[in-house]
């Protein structure tokens, strides 16, 4: 057990420390729980625990409220893989969006634990690009969000989460392979960098580091949080915020504390000050539920990095497993909003997401040490969009959540698979498996038979980890939810510090992004003061 996690162990059966500070569920408070602070953080993963964390360094009264359980990361990564999904994702890692028009339906996977998606993802670090940054001065009127602005904030995070990037003696077989393949072909390959200390490579960051390497915000700030007095508690569902003469007061919502993990008991925090931080998916049903926000844009415009992945069978072992799971990427066709991301999954998952059914399929997964993997993810115009389901309708928690392609981004999928089957068979690759259902693995004369261009797009795999947008940041009231601080227009005292403010998809994994940009709200507010 790290010494973070032996920190942690100390308080989580509701001990607090000498400054108040530790963890705590609301599963086992029987009764209303009432409580009181500076500032509460709905949610505990990459935006809500910098921002708790900041402000508790600074001496404010912080309470943290988690909709899902403390999975301590020692326990994390002991976990099989079906544990973990069931402990950790939200729904079993099963949450789809329901396709409009000529668009596939994707599969968007989300942390529901304390350190939220931080715990679930590869680790990758990439800053705001340049790029962005320049489209949202001049298009979207952010005038300071300028890279000379960022770099402060982007230093502060990556030291804090120990950004590095990944040597190359850690990747893995199948990433040298799609390296040098793609190499041939043209794109340029570059190391990956990752919030890691002391990673072994043992390939399954996604479901639970063993090591404890992975610098995900349980191990890196919440533990500084509760040490400066912070109060973190899970199984808290918030369903309201509180606003009195025009100010957010705090928030109401349940304990989820009946049988089966059921909403049961009364929470209700009060607070001089309100951040929300529940993520893209879950933020904007808040704002819904409370009757805040700007009508016209809350839920709108949501951009998901909708991702594809290839597979390539090769003659000999790869045993793809073994090294970083993530660890190198290639971003030369940016300039077509496709960016190239190494990845590889756990032996057993990856051999259910073989084709073919009975003892096709065992034969298939047979050759699960000879599979390289690689995939690719669109720089998406958005056209996602949050519904709310009314309770008397039999709505619950969840939202419904649209999404339709651009004719432009359907078209990116073509080249996206292409691009990656060719780099594999550039290095000898027997056959690929592309994303594509009901199809068998095809070898090079066969790849130029999929009719990648013209198959519905509801015909693809498609994934997504990057739900950004659905509450926009922007220069105006009229066409946002909040201004360049995360200030949620005409509500004073609330505040939005995740992915949902992000004006648009990055075309990168915006972890190190979002934690940037909660950074720069919590010292603003910091700087403001608590009664301001």
């Amino acid at each position: 057990m790290s010494a973070s996690d032996a920190k942690r162990a100390k308080h989580e059966i509701g001990e607090t420390n000498a400054k108040g500070g530790g963890y705590f569920s609301a599963r086992d408070h029987q009764g209303k729980l009432e409580l009181d602070c500076d500032v509460v953080v709905v949610g505990s993963g990459a935006s809500g625990a910098v921002v708790a964390t900041e402000l508790a360094e600074s001496g404010w009264r912080v309470i943290v409220l988690e909709e899902g359980a403390n999975v301590p990361s020692a326990l994390h990564g002991q976990m099989r893989q079906s544990e973990s999904l069931r402990h950790a994702w939200r729904d079993g890692a099963m949450v789809m969006t329901v396709p409009l028009g000529d668009s596939p339906a994707i599969n968007v996977t989300m942390g529901k634990c304390v350190g939220g998606s931080s715990v679930l993802t590869g680790g990758v670090c990439f800053r705001i690009p340049g790029a962005v940054l320049k489209h949202w001065r001049e298009e979207l009127g952010l005038t300071r969000l300028t890279e000379r602005e960022m770099e402060p904030f982007h230093q502060h995070v990556e030291r804090a989460i120990h950004v590095e990037e990944v040597p190359a003696e850690m990747r893995s077989r199948g990433t040298n392979l799609f390296w040098e393949g793609a190499t041939r072909i043209g794109l340029e390959m570059k190391p990956m960098r990752r919030n890691t200390k002391g990673c072994e490579g043992c390939g399954r960051c996604n479901f639970g580091c063993p090591h404890g390497a992975k610098m995900s915000v349980d191990l890196s700030y919440l533990p500084r949080a509760v040490e400066h007095g912070a109060q973190v508690w899970s199984h808290a569902l918030i369903e309201k915020i509180l606003v009195k003469n025009g100010r957010a007061v705090g928030v109401r919502g349940r304990a989820l504390n009946r049988e089966g993990g059921n909403p049961g008991d009364t929470i209700e925090v009060r607070a001089k000050r309100v951040v929300v931080a529940a993520g893209a998916w879950h933020t904007p049903v808040l704002l819904m539920d409370s009757g805040l926000g700007n009508p016209r844009m809350v839920g709108k415009k949501l951009t998901l990095h909708p991702a594809f992945r290839v597979i390539a069978r090769f003659d000999e072992p790869v045993q793809g497993w073994k090294g970083a799971l993530q660890s190198a990427y290639s971003d030369s066709l940016e300039h077509l909003g496709i960016t190239y991301t190494g990845l590889h999954i756990p032996s057993g998952v990856l051999g259910a997401t073989m084709p073919g059914v009975g003892v096709e399929h065992t034969n298939n997964a047979k050759h699960i040490d000879h599979l390289a993997m690689f995939g690719g993810l669109l720089h998406d115009e958005g056209g996602g969009e949050i519904h709310r389901v009314p309770r008397w309708l039999g709505g619950g928690r969840e939202p419904i959540v649209t999404y339709r392609m651009s004719e432009r981004d359907r078209a990116k999928i073509g080249i996206n698979l292409r691009t990656m089957a060719r780099a594999f068979f550039a290095v000898g690759a027997r056959e690929v498996y592309l994303p594509v259902l009901g199809l068998r693995g095809v070898d090079a004369d066969g790849l130029a038979r999929v009719p990648l261009e013209t198959l519905p797009a509801r015909n693809f795999e498609c994934a997504s980890q990057h739900p950004l947008g659905s509450a926009t940041m922007g220069s105006t009231e009229k066409r946002s939810v909040v201004d360049d601080e995360g200030r949620v227009w005409g509500v004073g005292g609330l505040h939005l510090a995740d992915g949902s403010v992000v004006p648009t998809s990055l075309g990168v994994n915006p972890q190190l992004s979002i934690m940037t940009m909660a950074t720069r709200m919590a010292w603003r507010m910091r700087e403001r003061g608590v009664d301001a």
